[in-house]
């Protein structure tokens, strides 16, 4: 079945991660459209969330729980509090280096706490449940390789992918054996405003903005897809409000390039030279190249990118550009370690 208009006059949405870079960018853009529908933002302001990147605190339509989806008595709450009609679940640790170093809390988090969700959407009643995933999940390509696509198999090779195709999988059993109105979506590499600044666009952004070098893995060969975030929600509220129960869609920029030459775009908008450049040791288990087949959602809901690559970098260089401080990243990346 197709499920349509899933933000009906009267609904109650619970935005998990609302607080994060993602969720927050969605938020930010739907709260004003849908005034009949009133939004819960339920983050647990960990390293990637804060409260700054809502702009839309005092709209009447939506309201901020600070809680944690492994505390599933305390969702639980919040449920029975607000009676949501959906969830869309952005919330998750996503930092890949840290679930090498840590993966315990990628297994607690994405695993744990998105099954703490579905088991209390269904027995709350609620009438859909998106999650929102990665093409991470798919593992990695080789040069000249076809494009995923949702039909290709899940073979994630480090802990944070591993985590999240097993979210996925929590959220696939409760469709079929629950009958959970479930949709999910797997985008490409995200980037724009807002968006924390130990992500690699950010990351670099702010240190050659500063001065300073950037890391690069390797040689800098391995190639990424890159989606511009409003593209992300877009495709998101538009699988949220239209896309058939029980299926997966993919998300991609149609922008591949390999770090080395995105990091050299990244210099040449900050005005400065490639001895800004720092070779580092590879990370471990490192995927080569991430490549999304986004036929299906394009045929199907009739959504495609609209964001050049080179004007959402502008866009995400103006934004970072504009803030008031640049964090310490590698001193942020520490700290997290530490709090696992």
């Amino acid at each position: 079945m197709t499920s349509k208009a899933k933000s009906k006059p009267g609904s109650v949405i619970f935005v998990t991660g609302g607080a994060g870079f993602i969720g927050s960018n969605y938020l930010n853009k739907y709260v004003p459209v849908r005034t009949d529908t009133h939004f819960v933002c339920v983050d647990s302001l960990t390293y990637a969330g804060n409260l700054k990147n809502l702009e839309i605190q005092k709209s009447r339509n939506f309201s901020f729980e600070r809680s944690d989806i492994r505390d599933k008595a305390a969702l639980l709450k919040l449920f029975k509090k607000h009676k949501p009609n959906g969830v869309i679940h952005f919330a998750a640790e996503s930092h890949v280096d840290m679930s090498i170093s840590n993966p315990g809390i990628f297994i607690e988090t994405n695993v744990a706490g998105t099954g703490n969700l579905l088991s209390i959407a269904r027995e709350t009643g609620v009438s859909r449940f998106l999650h929102v995933s990665t093409d991470e999940v798919y593992g990695s390509l080789q040069e000249g390789e076809k494009s995923f696509t949702e039909e290709s198999i899940l073979a994630p090779n480090n802990p944070y992918s591993a985590s999240k195709a097993g979210a996925e999988l929590l959220a696939r059993s409760y469709f079929k054996t629950f009958g959970l109105d479930v949709v999910i979506t797997r985008s490409s590499n995200n980037y724009g405003p807002r968006q924390d600044t130990t992500k690699l666009i950010p990351l670099f952004m702010t240190r050659l903005l500063k001065g300073e070098k950037v890391p690069v893995y390797g040689k800098g060969n391995n190639v990424r897809d890159w989606i511009y975030v409003e593209d992300n929600i877009d495709a998101i509220d538009t699988v949220w409000q239209r896309g058939k129960s029980g299926e997966v869609y993919n998300i991609g920029g149609s922008n591949e390039i390999r770090n080395i030459d995105l990091t050299k775009k990244l210099i040449a908008l900050t005005d400065r030279d490639e001895g800004a450049i720092e070779y580092v040791t590879d990370r471990p288990g490192h995927d080569f190249r991430y490549s999304l087949d986004s036929s299906k959602i394009k045929r199907e809901l009739g959504w495609s990118p609209k964001i050049s690559f080179e004007s959402g970098l502008k866009k995400t260089l103006a934004f970072y550009k504009s803030t008031s401080s640049v964090d310490n990243s590698v001193q942020r990346i520490r700290t997290m370690q530490k709090s696992s």
